[in-house]
């Protein structure tokens, strides 16, 4: 996992000057690098997860042309309270990008969206430790199923089958890049089947995170050459 430096704590969250010119600059930011996650993994290992701080993350993804977000919390709470992030999501939207954030939609994992995650420009899933770990054993069981009723041999199983039976992540591409925030130098289960070429970058914190350190993020990611193994 990277890490470099950060502002501290209080630092400003937004640049002087107006919403259309902030997410002008945010356009040309995600079209000059030279490489953009498709998925980003936005990874709180912190005890005390911050709503708006969050919702900053989210769109500034958004805004940059990131097409997936999944946002995760070892403790489950953003999920377990997700209709408060929700919230403090479509707030952030319409302060930030204004007429823009009709093009966005937020959906959250486990709810049967598919066609919406697939079609919409911009997504957001909000993940906790079932799916994970849990995620893998109910989707062995799934296909053990399917083996005993005949519907599959156990030659069948591949990562594309496996893939295709994990329900937390359906319609999403794995991530390309996770953002790790807080202390602990784990990523707590958050996904840990798509994660095996994930680049991961780690920050002290995601409290009074600036665009700039979540900028410099992205610019780090672009800059990486990822051997893929070799």
């Amino acid at each position: 996992a990277g890490a470099f430096g950060f502002r501290k704590a209080g630092a400003g969250r937004r640049r002087p000057g107006g919403a259309a010119q902030r997410r002008q600059r945010w356009r040309s930011d995600g079209r000059a690098l030279q490489k953009l996650p498709v998925h980003m993994g936005l990874v709180v290992t912190e005890e005390e997860p911050s709503y708006a701080d969050m919702a900053s993350l989210v769109v500034w993804c958004m805004a940059v042309g990131i097409s997936y977000v999944s946002v995760y919390d070892h403790n489950g709470i953003f999920k377990r309270n997700n209709s408060r992030l929700m919230d403090e999501i479509l707030k952030q939207q319409q302060e930030l990008l204004g007429l823009d954030c009709s093009k966005y939609t937020v959906e959250f994992a486990n709810q049967d969206k598919a066609d919406e995650v697939l079609n919409c420009q911009s997504a957001l899933k909000v993940l906790s430790p079932e799916d994970g770990k849990a995620d893998i054993v109910k989707a062995a069981q799934n296909f053990c199923q399917l083996v005993a009723q005949q519907q599959r041999t156990h030659t069948d199983l591949d990562v594309n089958v496996l893939d295709n039976l994990l329900s937390s992540t359906n319609g999403f591409p794995d991530p390309d890049l996770v953002l790790k925030f807080g202390p602990v130098d784990s990523t707590l289960g958050f996904l840990p089947w798509h994660i095996r070429l994930t680049e991961i970058i780690s920050l002290p914190s995601h409290l009074n995170i600036s665009y700039e350190d979540f900028f410099s993020a992205l610019h780090h990611y672009a800059a990486c050459e990822q051997r893929w193994g070799k």
